[in-house]
This record gives C-alpha cells, sequence and structure tokens, in this order.
C-alpha cells in the first residue's frame, strides 16, 4: 500500500492532481482545499496517502497533513458516506470545523456544504462515532468562533454530579461533561440531578 508520495504536480483537475514521482504520474484524489493549498506552492509537495483497493480500481487520496487524513478515515466509516462524500465533506470545512461543527451539533453548518445534503449531514453529526471522533479535537478558530460551542464545559453542582455519574456508566469525561451541558441548556437551571443524567444519556445515545 501507497503511504505518501513527493513529487511536482503535474496537473490539477476537478477532484484531483496528478502528482510525477521520478517520472510516474499518479492520480490522486484530494479535496478542494487541499488542491488550493497545492497550487499555492511550487516545486516538490508531499502528499499523505490512503489506498482503497476494489475489485476493479486501486484509488489513491491524498492529503496535506494527518488531522485531514484522519478526518477522511473517520467520516468513511459513517454509513452511506463513501471516500468521495468525504472529500465533499472536507472540501466545505477544515477538520477543526468539521469537528467543531459536529460537537455542537449543527446540522445545517454541515447541510450547507455545496454537495452534501441534510439527510447526509444529519446522519453524520448523530453519528456515535464521529461525537466521540469530534470530542478534544474542536478548537476555537483564531478569532475565537467555535469558543463557546465548542469548548469542554467546566460543570459544577449537580452538573458535575451527573457528569461523574456517566463517567462511572463508562463514558470520558469531557464526553460526559458536554452532554450534561447541553442537557442543562435544554432542561433549565433547576433541573435536578436524575433528570440532567437522563437527558444527558439521550444526548449520547445512537439515533
Amino acid at each position: 500500500m501507497i503511504g505518501s508520495l513527493r513529487g511536482f504536480v503535474e496537473s490539477v483537475q476537478d477532484g484531483g492532481c496528478v502528482l510525477d514521482v521520478n517520472g510516474v504520474g499518479y492520480l490522486v484524489h484530494c479535496s478542494r482545499k487541499t488542491l488550493d493549498r497545492l497550487t499555492a506552492r511550487e516545486g516538490v509537495q508531499k502528499l499523505l496517502v490512503e489506498t482503497r483497493v476494489s475489485q476493479d480500481a486501486i484509488t489513491l487520496f491524498g492529503f496535506l497533513d494527518a488531522q485531514e487524513r484522519e478526518a477522511f478515515l473517520a467520516l468513511i466509516e459513517v454509513k452511506t458516506v463513501g471516500p468521495q462524500k468525504a472529500l465533499v465533506v472536507l472540501s466545505g470545512l477544515t477538520p477543526n470545523q468539521l469537528a467543531q461543527a459536529i460537537a455542537a451539533k449543527e446540522r445545517k453548518r454541515l447541510s450547507d456544504v455545496k454537495g452534501l445534503g441534510a439527510a447526509t449531514a444529519t446522519r453524520i453529526v448523530d453519528e456515535p462515532a464521529m461525537q466521540k471522533w469530534a470530542v478534544g479535537r474542536a478548537m476555537p478558530d483564531e478569532d475565537g468562533v467555535g469558543a463557546v460551542a465548542i469548548a469542554v464545559p467546566v460543570v459544577a453542582g449537580v452538573e458535575a454530579d451527573a457528569a461523574s455519574a456517566l463517567t462511572n456508566l463508562g463514558w470520558k469525561r469531557p464526553e460526559a461533561a458536554a452532554a450534561v451541558a447541553r442537557a442543562a441548556r435544554r432542561l433549565g437551571d433547576d433541573a435536578g440531578l436524575n433528570a440532567l443524567i437522563t437527558e444527558a444519556l439521550r444526548e449520547m445515545a445512537p439515533r
């Protein structure tokens, strides 16, 4: 399997590029964001590569950094989201923006990605594995965008008790705290412990 390629960009086309590696041209499928970064550079380029083998083809997918490849691998595990659809997502959102949208359950932010659609966006956001992937990866942008929506909340009082209860059930602390915070916002300040736990469990349950 090919893990990476280093060479000159011979040509760029819709959905990919041809990378000349010692005279051999490799067709590598990439997101629009990766292609834009490639065309802004000169000289030898290095692409991390994910190789997918099917009955009738060997297809290469290229990424400029490990974060994009990691997001791609997470996305293709979602039902009905194959490699090409994953590139559509990553053409519209950076890995950090994707993590922000999933952690905050911003379905519209995903559905606004050109070529994705509301049904697929909802499936990605509601996928438990994608929720777990997003925890700890979503960071505020340099201008602060996303800070409130995705920061792991500091919980106290009854919320802290609820988060501890979920942690004891096997959930990771950041994920439990985030679910409790969302439940508390929905239920209001007077919510009791049992209500918070029940609502937080609904938050984390597969849809």
